[in-house]
């Protein structure tokens, strides 16, 4: 198992994360509830936290992709750029949480304020996660399995088969240019 691999398991574990802690963390801040804040609150903690894999093993990834067909430097440039901004949205979201977390420990007033802006951050970094999507969309589709056999884009009847761009046991099936 290689970088990529890696990267592309553990990619959307901060996006579902964030997604969980928002829902959680909206609910209890409506609700007044200090039990579900608090969960939230430390849902968007461990969100930012499964943030930083995905990031550390993206180099090690776009080495790899850079070799796939119609993948250039441009275009892992555009994917590294959106998931940073996501990624440093979401790590500021964290930080805002743990602090309220610490606040709401010493019952301060102001915990409710950094629970908001921790809400309000990790949405905007959940806003900001559709754009790595897309770019990285445009990789290709990975199929995971020990069969490296060719894949077929078919176009208008005209079909071309080409041998199989490969990483480990991943084959890439390429979208219609």
């Amino acid at each position: 198992m290689n970088q990529a691999h890696i990267h592309l398991i553990v990619n959307h574990a901060p996006i579902l994360g964030s997604l969980f802690a928002l829902v959680l963390l909206g609910i209890g801040l409506l609700q007044k509830n200090d039990v579900l804040t608090r969960a939230g609150l430390g849902a968007v903690l461990v969100a930012g936290l499964l943030g930083l894999p995905a990031q550390l093993t993206g180099e090690g990834a776009a080495k790899i992709a850079q070799d796939l067909p119609r993948v250039g430097r441009a275009l892992i440039a555009d994917h590294s750029t959106a998931a940073e901004q996501g990624l440093w949205a979401l790590e500021g979201a964290a930080v805002l949480a743990l602090l309220a977390l610490m606040l709401l420990k010493h019952a301060s007033p102001r915990a409710r304020l950094l629970a908001i802006l921790a809400l309000g951050t990790a949405l905007l970094s959940f806003g900001l996660w559709p754009a790595p999507a897309t770019s990285e969309a445009r990789f290709g589709t990975p199929r995971f399995g020990p069969d490296l056999a060719p894949w077929t884009n078919c176009r208008a009847q005209r079909c071309k088969t080409q041998p199989a761009p490969a990483i480990g046991h991943v084959t890439w099936e390429l979208p219609y240019s």
